[in-house]
């Protein structure tokens, strides 16, 4: 296009014009993170119309087509045309910015705040695909004019190109006043504190962290969730508010450490913290509530070293941990937490977990295993350990479970998901002898997991319409919808059911998305090979058999000093030997020789099995509000005392009362 506007070739202009368009198009739908790239390089969509305009008139000014008065004319509507597209924009930020309000809400009514509609998405998104349009209008008026000779033509194009703009921009304004319109923090919060004092939450849910961090928070939903006091989830960041899990708890974002401290908490007796981080100074420096640090490792499980146990700690006034070992840690890590300010409360998530045991001559046909190498899991060694998996004899079935942060680009995890493949491709072809009517029951659960994949979708829909930005689900989510989040979680049940009643049981799996979940991989295996992380500790529920890679080669007696999950574990050499010794005995349970090491495991690292831990955790909520609660009766006993010892005599002739305190000596 520069080339022909210099050389006024104008019918090649229009073609590569076109050309441009059309690949514009092609990389915005099917390469989004090229052209974020290109952003990035200040090459963005809005850089290349700008300068396609500027092409533009270069090619009517060398072409002569127009005359004075037309090119004049194609002048003046393109700078209309650049200036509404930046108005535009301007608009659509600022009516971005208003919206965003101090305190964004879930299950929290604030409809009095008279929050109005965000504009619709095609006045304000897709601004790429609006220039294009533009850049059409402009290109078919200079065809016709280049085919008629008719200089009018291209300036009706350059007209309607911006007359469009000119729409878009006018139908923007009662959106920017209604935004404009929108309450301020003072009336937010005034109205948030309002409805605090009207449902006096007692336990309060506090997180922050990144978008990845999320499921720290998201894993303990459930637990709060079954309290029997009030409660009440406060997140710092807005992208939280996003990633969150479907719940009936009502959700605060707080962003502003100032609006934070102007909350009407002075009903929350209890504060948990999922997370050690920075911003939990905001919500702990107010004294009328017990705060609580929710040490569960890395939000796994209890993790093994006291060299992993925070300082910043002692801050809190009790540290929850699951068992005895979490206790330990502390213990050995001396950072200052006192052992009485230490309570096990068990692993509430794992409540519902499948405990399942092989006995003797319960072996399994073709038994699972499960590998869920953590993010820092050597690939070289997971891809020896899987190819030993699958040439293993007697046959098993490996499902692999790679960790959320791990590199699934890396070449190694590649070779792995290859590897699978292949296997699955020979098993295919060597045919099963299986019944017909398993076939069948198999199709149909497929039917039946893409149904409710439909379903979950629609839901998910119905709970954040996309249509909706921050300030309208702040106003439409008035309250829970205990139906809907029910039906959330049978429906998710419903779609583990159905995907492993779809799934041939000879078949290996590669999960690499966020369903399957962990737990209900948990339920399907019957081995676990892993690594030094929270997931092993949260198998260890299952009193299963589980392997542990010992990558340094430190020797088992020394590997299982040092790390506790090891002490039940079978171990694996850098080279993944042993493999053989663990297939045999899923055939031959009666050489499964840590099943009691497991049991006694599984107590130390997790509490008693009875009373559940949901139990045990409601019970130390409880309590620990009770002690909160006398503690504030007794700040207000010795601040009416003091305040009656240090009131002046308004009557020195009286006498005073019998039980009144005497007056101190006065100071020499």
């Amino acid at each position: 296009m520069a080339g022909t506007a210099v050389t006024g070739v104008g019918g090649v202009f229009v073609g590569a014009g076109v050309v441009g368009v059309g690949g514009d198009l092609v990389m915005q739908r099917t390469a989004p993170g090229l052209m974020g790239r290109l952003g990035r390089l200040h090459v963005g969509e809005t850089l290349r119309f700008e300068l396609r305009c500027v092409l533009l008139l270069l090619l009517l000014g060398r072409m002569h087509v127009t005359g004075p008065v037309g090119l004049a004319s194609a002048m003046a509507l393109v700078l209309c045309l650049l200036g509404g597209q930046a108005l535009h924009a301007a608009i659509c930020t600022l009516i971005g910015r208003r919206r965003r309000l101090a305190v964004a809400a879930r299950h929290i009514d604030l409809r009095r705040l008279g929050i109005s509609d965000r504009p619709p998405r095609r006045l304000t998104e897709w601004p790429g695909l609006r220039m294009l349009a533009y850049e059409v209008a402009a290109l078919g008026g200079l065809g016709a004019t280049l085919v008629t000779g008719d200089a009018r033509w291209v300036v009706a194009g350059l007209t309607a190109a911006a007359g469009g703009c000119a729409v878009t921009v006018l139908a923007l304004l009662p959106y920017l006043v209604g935004a404009l319109r929108l309450p301020g923090p003072a009336r937010v919060l005034g109205e948030v504190n309002a409805w605090l004092v009207r449902h006096r939450p007692e336990t309060v849910l506090y997180f922050s962290g990144p978008r990845a961090s999320a499921y720290q928070v998201g894993m303990w939903l459930e637990t709060v969730a079954a309290l029997r006091a009030p409660a009440l989830v406060i997140v710092r960041e807005r992208h939280l508010l996003e990633v969150l899990a479907p719940t009936v708890l009502p959700v605060l974002c707080v962003p502003d450490g100032t609006h934070l401290r102007r909350l009407d908490l002075g009903s929350v007796r209890v504060a948990l913290y999922p997370a050690n981080v920075g911003e939990n100074i905001h919500l702990l420096r107010i004294p009328t509530m017990q705060h609580v640090f929710l040490d569960h490792g890395d939000g796994h499980g209890d993790g093994d070293s006291a060299t992993g146990v925070d300082p910043y700690s002692k801050v809190y006034d009790q540290v929850w941990v699951a068992g005895r070992a979490g206790r330990q840690r502390y213990a050995e890590a001396a950072v200052g937490v006192e052992d009485a300010d230490i309570v096990e409360v068990g692993r509430p998530q794992l409540d519902g977990l499948q405990v399942q045991e092989v006995q003797e001559g319960d072996g399994v046909p073709l038994p699972t295993v499960l590998y869920a190498p953590g993010p820092a899991s050597p690939a070289a060694e997971g891809e020896t350990l899987v190819r030993r998996l699958l040439e293993s004899e007697p046959p098993v079935r490996v499902l692999y479970r790679p960790h959320p942060a791990a590199d699934r680009r890396s070449a190694a995890h590649r070779r792995i998901v290859a590897l699978i493949g292949a296997a699955n491709e020979r098993r295919a072809g060597q045919g099963t002898d299986e019944p017909e009517e398993a076939g069948a029951l198999r199709a149909e659960a497929t039917r039946c997991r893409a149904e409710l994949t439909r379903r979950i979708a629609a839901l998910h829909a119905r709970l954040r319409p996309a249509y909706a930005d921050e300030a309208m689900l702040t106003r439409d989510s008035a309250a829970p919808d205990p139906a809907a989040v029910a039906e959330a979680g049978e429906l998710g049940e419903q779609w583990h059911r159905a995907h492993w009643a779809a799934s041939p049981p000879w078949l290996h799996q590669v999960v690499e998305a966020d369903t399957p979940a962990l737990h209900s991989c948990f339920d399907q295996a019957d081995l676990l090979i892993g690594d030094l992380s929270g997931v092993v500790a949260d198998f260890i529920a299952t009193l299963k058999p589980y392997a542990l890679t010992d990558a340094a080669g430190v020797g088992a007696e020394e590997f299982r000093r040092q790390h506790t999950v090891a002490r039940a574990a079978y171990l694996l050499d850098p080279e993944a030997n042993g493999v053989e010794e663990l297939v045999r005995l899923l055939f031959q349970p009666d050489r499964d020789t840590l099943r009691a090491a497991r049991h006694e495991l599984r107590a130390y690292l997790l509490g008693p099995a009875s009373p559940p831990s949901i139990q045990r955790f409601n019970e130390a909520v409880d309590a620990l509000a009770a002690k909160g609660e006398a503690l504030i009766r007794l700040r207000e006993l010795q601040t009416i005392r003091e305040g009656a010892e240090g009131a002046p005599d308004e009557h020195p002739a009286t006498a005073p009362c019998p039980c009144a305190p005497s007056a101190p000596p006065p100071a020499k």
